[in-house]
């Protein structure tokens, strides 16, 4: 499984795309569409027209990685169709990723203390 550190960016495309685009097609949406740079660190997840696919980009400090999931017998639980995006937590993406229902996870905001005793 995929774990994006904490403070990473998590983009999801709500539109569905074309899926025999590559890491440089992918590439060329984030900026077009998406209004996003795609060599920022940040996570871009697309999906296909079949909800049941999934691919992901990301720039890694040395190079565009592709990721590419798909379930065998279950659909991943994808927001409404329409044109934009929309930002998920680290929580909400693993479980979008595991192929669960993201929309009923919250990330828990924990404040470091000040100091310690």
């Amino acid at each position: 499984m995929i774990h994006p550190s904490h403070g990473v960016n998590i983009y999801v495309a709500t539109k569905p795309v074309d899926f025999r685009k590559g890491h440089d097609g992918l590439a060329a949406l984030v900026q077009s569409h998406l209004q996003k740079k795609p060599f920022n660190g940040a996570v871009y997840v697309f999906r296909a027209k079949r909800a049941d696919r999934l691919k992901l980009i990301y720039w890694d400090g040395t190079g565009l990685v592709l990721a590419y999931k798909r379930l065998e017998q279950n659909t991943f639980k994808w927001p409404a169709i329409r044109d934009g995006m929309m930002q998920l937590n680290p929580a909400q993406f693993e479980t979008l990723f595991a192929g669960l229902d993201w929309r009923f996870v919250t990330q828990l905001d924990v404040t470091p203390p000040a100091a310690a005793e």
